[in-house]
């Protein structure tokens, strides 16, 4: 499968992402690379592979839950762009 600048530049703008022409035909190349190992993979046969495991053998793994106090909040919050009050404001996402 090839994709083309047009499929990058549509993919980004979905993303809200920007590229220059000479990104975007780099990342259609690049794209393009990935898919076709892809391709490369759907052409394994696995029609005698078995995907279930006994159940017998399944465990779930719990650990308890502790809850800790942070007592170092001015680390904890360091890398944080706004608060408000003692919450960490976010930019609005919803259009």
């Amino acid at each position: 499968m090839k994709l083309d600048k047009e499929e990058v530049k549509y993919i980004a703008r979905l993303a809200k992402l920007s590229f220059t022409e000479d990104k975007a035909e780099r990342l259609a190349e690049e794209f393009t690379q990935i898919l076709s190992h892809f391709q490369a993979i759907d052409k394994i046969d696995l029609s005698d592979i078995s995907l279930e495991l006994p159940l017998d053998e399944v465990k779930t793994v719990l650990r308890p839950d502790e809850a800790k106090i942070f007592e170092n909040k001015e680390k904890l919050f360091k890398n944080t762009k706004a608060m408000r009050d003692t919450y960490i404001q976010v930019p609005k996402i919803i259009e």
